[in-house]
């Protein structure tokens, strides 16, 4: 569970993260579990999705937040939103795997 609190702060907020080779829009729904995803710059580009999404808070205002996309990937972020900073995890549907780090910055809701 995500208790005490039910919704993370990071719901009903957009961010870019911008990693060496991949830049991306999340979209978090404002119920906490939804988000939409955009990648923008690399060679992902054009890819998009609508996912379920869990999170765990980890500390002060990092927060590990995982999903599966369509193609079977997976996605584990630890954000910093305090820092501004981004770690991504990523299984793609080939098997390889990335380690990311980079900038979070949030975004105007489109």
């Amino acid at each position: 569970m995500n208790a005490p609190n039910p919704l993370p702060p990071f719901a009903g907020k957009t961010f870019e993260v911008r990693y060496a080779g991949l830049t991306a829009i999340n979209a978090y729904a404002d119920d906490g579990i939804h988000m939409r995803y955009e990648i923008t710059e690399g060679a992902f580009a054009g890819a998009t999705g609508e996912v379920a999404y869990t999170w765990r808070h980890l500390a002060d205002e990092i927060y590990a937040i995982s999903w599966q996309e369509a193609d079977r990937a997976t996605v584990v972020h630890i954000d910093d939103f305090a820092a501004g900073t981004s770690h991504s995890f990523y299984t793609a549907p080939s098997s390889d795997f990335y380690r990311l780090e980079g900038s979070l910055r949030p975004r105007s809701t489109p």
